[in-house]
């Protein structure tokens, strides 16, 4: 199994293969995991362009991430054998109160595992406490919130304030990303930056990061 079968993989949506095909690199040809992820990696940087570029659609983006989030199980254990001596940036995500729709979070999630970045994902409907909570719990970078529902705009900046509260707003930007959205909306709801797609929220979070 080499790297270019495995991106391809990836970009051929077989989400039925990935897992072996990266245990197979692993056990057989003993890759450098690093490698392996750098080859997935790859795939979903292709995803993005057909996505982008109207080749691919909501579905196939859908089914990319599963693919790509199928393939990373297997390689955790390997990642983090290998990649202890390494500080991730974390970001903390989550659907906000509310709201039931995580579809753009989850491939946001997927993204940022591919993109080398440590994920916790509260799922969706989370009140504001628990996103502060995991925030300090882990020392994240990063809060990212979705919201697709115009009722639920307002959780943003209960969001904002309750960082605020805990003294840790300054410590961690906060990204939204959702229909309702626009960047004018975000900044007065106390958001630092706003991404109106999955795809284009990993490099914002990158650029946020390096602020």
């Amino acid at each position: 199994m080499d790297f270019e079968e495995l991106t391809e993989l990836i970009v051929e949506l077989e989400l039925d293969d990935i897992a072996d095909a990266v245990k197979s690199a692993l056990e057989e040809d003993k890759k450098d995991p690093f490698e392996i992820l750098t080859a997935l990696t790859k795939g979903m940087d292709e995803v993005s362009r057909r996505y982008e570029e109207f080749e691919y659609f909501l579905g196939e983006l859908v089914l990319a991430g599963d693919t790509m989030k199928a393939g990373l199980e297997v390689l955790k254990p390997a990642l983090a054998v290998s990649d202890n001596t390494i500080e991730k940036t974390k970001v903390v995500i989550a659907t906000v109160k509310g709201d039931q729709h995580d579809l753009g979070k989850n491939i946001l999630g997927t993204m940022l595992l591919s993109a080398n970045f440590e994920v916790y994902d509260l799922g969706r409907d989370v009140d504001a406490k628990t996103i502060v909570e995991k925030a300090k719990e882990t020392g994240a970078s990063v809060v990212a919130l979705s919201s697709l529902l115009s009722m639920t705009v307002d959780q943003v900046e209960v969001v904002h304030k309750a960082l605020q509260e805990a003294g840790l707003r300054d410590k961690v930007k906060l990204i939204v990303g959702g229909a309702p959205f626009n960047m004018e909306l975000a900044k007065k709801f106390g958001a630092d930056d706003y991404a109106d797609d999955a795809i284009y929220g990993v490099e914002h979070i990158k650029k946020l990061i390096e602020s």
